[in-house]
C-alpha cells in the first residue's frame, strides 16, 4: 500500500512538472504581474472596467510557464476576454497577451515580420525553449522597456507596407460574442437573453474560420497574415504627373481637429513650403511647395502612411490649370483633340429652347400705337385703426402713361362736379321728383 501511494505521488509530481512546463523547484520564473499588457481593442472602449486577478491561474500557451491569467468584459454586449500568453513572450514578440497582434501596428506578426523583412525563430522544443525564455528576460531585465528585444529591438523602425496596412483606430467588433450554437440549429430558447450572437455562421471553408494562436505567435501558417499580404501587393500607387510645373499635394480627410501647423510639421521636413491652403468646408488642404523634388518626396513618403492624431490622411498630386480645362470639356461632351462624345443611351436629353417668332406680334393687350398702356395703382390696406376712405375719394386705380396729361395727386380728384350716387337722374327718385316739380 506504501508503495502505491508513494508512486501515485510521483506520477502526480510528474504530470505537475510537465504541464506547468516548468521547474517546480524554482518558483520565481512564475510570473506575477500587476496589470496585463494588452492592446486598445482588447481592453474596450470603456476607461472603467473590472478585472479578476488569478495568481498562477494558467499555464502559458506558447512557454507552458505558469502566469498571473486577468479576465473582464471590454464593453456592452461583449463577450468576456482574459489573457493566454505571458508577459515575458508577450515582451519577446511584443503583441497584445490576448490576440497577440502587435501593439505598434496592430498587425499580425507575420506581416510585421515580412515587412522589417526579419526572420526571429523561436526555438519549439521545450528544453531550447526553456533556454531561449530565460535568456530573453535576462535582456529585458537589462533594457528600459521603452523598445522591443531581440531581433524585433534591432529592425528598422519603420516600413511603408506596415505603414500602409497599420490600423489607426480600434476595431471593437472583435470583442463581440461567439454565435450560438443552439440558435444554428434552431434550438436556442433564451431569446433576447442570450449572451451568445444569433447570426448566421461564415462559410466553414473560409481560411479565416480555421486560426491557431501559435501559429500566429510563431508567424506561420497564418489566414489573415496571408489575406494582409494579399491586400498590400494589390493596393494602389501614386503615379507622378507629366506635368513638371505641378508642385501642390493634395491631403483629404482633415476633419476638424487638425490644424495648419501640425500639415506644416510633417511636410516640412521635405523641402520648403510655398503656401498651405485648408478647405475647411471639404475637410481638405494643399500643401504647395518650392521644388518638384520637395513634392514628390512628400508624395512618395506620405502617400498611404500619413497619420496625424490617429487619422489616416488620404495624400494625391493636385491638378493643373489645362487639367481642370480637361475635364470641364469632357463634362460638356467635346475632349481635348475638339471631338464630339457620343451620348450615352438611355440618359434623358437637354430641353429644347422655346420656338421665337420674329413676326408674330407681340401686342398682348390690343392697345393702339399712340396710347400708352394704363398702369393699375394698387393700394395697400389701411393700419389698424384707420377708416377706409369713401368710394370716390380713394386714389384712382388707373394712372395714364399720357405725358401730356395733367398730372394730380394721388388721393385727390380733379376739380369739378362731385358725383353723389342719390342725386343720379338714372335713379328712379330723381325722375319722381323732376316729374312732381313740373
Amino acid at each position: 500500500m506504501l508503495f502505491c501511494s508513494i508512486a501515485c505521488w510521483e506520477a502526480n509530481f510528474l504530470k505537475m512538472a510537465t504541464s506547468l512546463g516548468a521547474n517546480i523547484y524554482n518558483r520565481q520564473n512564475w510570473e506575477d504581474a500587476d496589470f496585463p499588457i494588452l492592446c486598445q481593442t482588447c481592453l474596450g472602449e470603456n476607461p472603467y472596467i473590472r478585472m479578476t486577478k488569478e495568481k498562477y491561474g494558467k499555464e502559458c500557451k506558447i512557454c507552458a510557464r505558469p502566469f498571473t491569467v486577468f479576465r473582464w468584459c471590454p464593453g456592452t454586449r461583449m463577450r468576456f476576454k482574459k489573457t493566454e500568453v505571458c508577459q515575458t513572450c508577450s515582451k519577446m514578440k511584443n503583441v497584445c497577451q490576448t490576440c497577440l497582434l502587435d501593439l505598434e501596428y496592430g498587425l499580425p506578426i507575420q506581416v510585421r515580420d515580412t515587412g522589417l523583412s526579419i526572420k526571429d525563430d523561436v526555438p519549439k522544443s521545450d528544453v531550447n525553449k526553456e533556454y531561449y525564455t530565460q535568456n530573453m528576460e535576462r535582456e529585458i531585465g537589462n533594457s528600459d522597456g521603452t523598445r522591443p528585444v531581440g531581433l524585433l529591438g534591432k529592425a528598422p523602425s519603420s516600413s511603408d507596407m506596415l505603414l500602409k496596412l497599420a490600423r489607426t483606430t480600434p476595431y471593437y467588433k472583435r470583442n463581440r460574442p461567439h454565435i450560438c450554437s443552439f440558435w444554428v440549429k434552431g434550438e436556442c430558447k433564451r431569446g433576447e437573453e442570450c449572451p451568445y450572437r444569433h447570426e448566421k455562421p461564415t462559410d466553414p471553408d473560409d481560411p479565416l474560420a480555421d486560426q491557431n494562436i501559435k501559429d500566429r505567435y510563431y508567424g506561420i501558417n497564418d489566414p489573415v497574415a496571408d489575406k494582409l499580404l494579399k491586400r498590400a501587393s494589390t493596393m494602389p500607387r501614386l503615379d507622378t504627373p507629366e506635368d513638371k510645373s505641378i508642385t501642390t499635394l493634395y491631403v483629404g480627410g482633415l476633419g476638424d481637429s487638425i490644424t495648419d501647423s501640425e500639415l506644416r510639421n510633417h511636410f516640412y521636413q521635405f523641402g520648403e513650403i510655398r503656401t498651405t491652403t485648408i478647405v475647411q468646408r471639404q475637410q481638405c488642404a494643399f500643401i504647395q511647395f518650392a521644388t518638384r523634388q520637395a513634392a514628390e518626396l512628400a508624395a512618395e513618403k506620405s502617400f498611404n502612411k500619413l497619420i496625424i492624431k490617429g487619422r489616416r490622411l488620404n495624400v494625391k498630386w493636385g491638378r493643373s490649370q489645362g487639367a481642370r480645362g480637361k475635364e470641364g470639356r469632357e463634362r460638356e461632351g467635346v475632349t481635348e483633340m475638339g471631338m464630339k462624345l457620343e451620348p450615352v443611351p438611355g440618359l434623358p436629353g437637354a430641353l429644347p429652347p422655346p420656338p421665337v417668332d420674329e413676326d408674330a406680334p407681340t401686342n398682348y393687350f390690343n392697345l393702339g400705337p399712340n396710347s400708352a398702356p394704363p398702369v393699375m395703382n394698387i393700394s395697400l390696406p389701411p393700419p389698424p385703426g384707420v377708416a377706409m376712405p369713401p368710394p370716390g375719394f380713394g386714389p384712382p386705380m388707373f394712372h395714364s402713361m399720357d405725358p401730356m396729361a395733367i398730372p394730380h395727386p394721388i388721393g385727390m380728384r380733379p376739380p369739378g362736379h362731385v358725383h353723389y350716387p342719390s342725386q343720379d337722374p338714372q335713379r328712379m327718385g330723381a325722375h319722381a321728383s323732376r316729374h312732381g316739380g313740373s
